[in-house]
This record gives C-alpha cells, structure tokens and sequence, in this order.
C-alpha cells in the first residue's frame, strides 16, 4: 500500500491510500494497526510528510563510496546522530537556508528511511524487517560548516535546522518492498543529476541497522530511520556545490517516488 497523509479540501488531516489510477481514499484506524481503506475518496489540497516521528535517528557514512570520498576509514559499528523531529518538511514545502544563525554551506543527501511500526528492542538480523511498517525518501539536508567546522565535533547543529528533514511523498509498506536493500536512489539539483547510486553499496544494511539501534534500546513506532547518502554530495564536489536560494532539489528512490523541495532563504 501506498500511504500518504493529506490535507482535504476543508483543511481536515487524513491517513489515506493512494492507488494507481491517481485516486486517494481514506484510510480508518490506526496508521500502526491494519487500518482500513474506507473506499471514500479524498480531494487533496496538500500532501503532507506521511509521518510525524517519534524519534529520527540517522546513520553517518553507510555507503562504500560516500566513505571514499569523504576521506574517513569504512566505520566499525553504524555511526549515529539524530535529527529533531521539528526538522520535519513536507513535500513541495521550502527548505529554508538558515540565516538568523547563518550557514552558506547547506547540502543535499538523498536518503531511504526506514518506518518503524511496532517497538521494537533487541531486534535480530533475521527478524529486523518485520518490524518495519514501510520506507519513505528523505533528504537529510545538512549544514556542512555548523556540522564540520563549528559543531565542537558533534554534527547534531548542523543537521536539525528546521526544515532540514523533508519526507515523502508516500509510505510504501513493507510488504511492497521486500528488499529495501537494492532500490536505486537519486538527487537531482535544478534538472541534474548530483548523486545516482544504488542502496546494495550500503555498509551495514537495514536488517544490520535495526538490529544495532534496538540493542538495548526500545525503538518505538513511529521512529524514523535514515540510512545514510551515497556519493556525490555537494561538499565533496570540485568546486563545492551547495544549496542557493531559489533552487529546486528533487529525491528520487526506486518503488516510492520523487520527494521536491525548493530551497529559499530563511
């Protein structure tokens, strides 16, 4: 099922399924629970980010190539930083640049997430993927001048500016995506393609991922889980490209969609 949360014509907030044949119809119960499709369709005035996170937890450095070109030895374990969860943005809503505490070194990371659905606490490798409700794009938009030079070596400020977690545009659930670990993954920046790659080139897969988060550690539905970016962010580009005022960037991974944003100042 294709999940998306919408707004309708009379501002009113619905869980709904989305079908092929581009219709949308809401969907009754709890978005963790089996909900039903009532059959009623919904007239949409806004897509929404398809969930509000209880926790956004995120893996630095999980793709071979992203490692290389970022100068940094292949991790031993995942490494984690988190996201605050009023970074969240909705699909076709701006990212802003900071400029009350200013950065001019905004980037762009494509990256899969991972919805947890049930909590979830010393999940094994073989039964990791049950407790996933669906994936989703997002893009961990990230200030690469509070995060390398001024963050006091934690990347936490330069990452949880708000705005900078834009998802969508649906949910896929899990059960349509049997393999989150072979879907292609894009960034595409003003009608170009920044990054390309594949989520098979990632250093610990998602089983491995949420085996490690939930050891020892309660995981509970509705926490978020991106897992990392592939090569070809800005910050390593020849000359640096980061994000400007006025540009429009565009996540686009396999099964799920295109999630697009365009970018102004604050």
């Amino acid at each position: 099922m294709r999940i998306l949360r919408v707004q309708d014509s009379q501002g009113h907030t619905h869980y709904a399924a989305e079908h092929e044949n581009g219709t949308v119809t809401r969907l009754d119960g709890c978005i963790y629970d089996n909900p039903t499709d009532t059959g009623e369709e919904i007239t949409v005035s806004k897509v929404l980010a398809p969930i509000e996170p209880v926790d956004v937890l995120c893996i630095g450095l999980n793709y071979k190539y992203h490692a290389e070109e970022s100068n940094t030895p292949i991790p031993e374990n995942p490494i984690l930083f988190m996201k605050t969860t009023s970074a969240l943005q909705n699909p076709g809503d701006p990212i802003q640049l900071p400029r009350t505490l200013r950065s001019d070194k905004v980037d762009y990371e494509c990256e899969l997430a991972v919805v947890i659905g049930k909590d979830c606490r010393n999940a094994t490798k073989s039964n990791a993927l049950e407790y996933v409700l669906g994936y989703t794009c997002a893009n961990d938009v990230s200030a690469r001048d509070w995060q390398v030079e001024w963050g006091g070596s934690q990347w936490c400020r330069g990452k949880t500016f708000d705005t900078f977690l834009p998802l969508g545009p649906a949910l896929v659930t899990a059960d349509e995506i049997t393999n989150p670990n072979s879907l292609g993954i894009k960034t595409i920046l003003n009608g170009e393609t920044l990054q390309d790659w594949n989520t098979d080139d990632m250093i610990f897969d998602v089983p491995t991922l949420i085996e490690f988060l939930s050891g020892s550690t309660t995981l509970r539905a509705g926490t978020v889980i991106l897992t990392g970016t592939p090569q070809g962010v800005g910050a390593a580009r020849k000359p640096p490209i980061f994000l400007q005022d006025g540009d429009t960037v565009t996540i686009s991974i396999d099964n799920i969609g295109d999630l697009t944003n365009p970018v102004i100042n604050e």
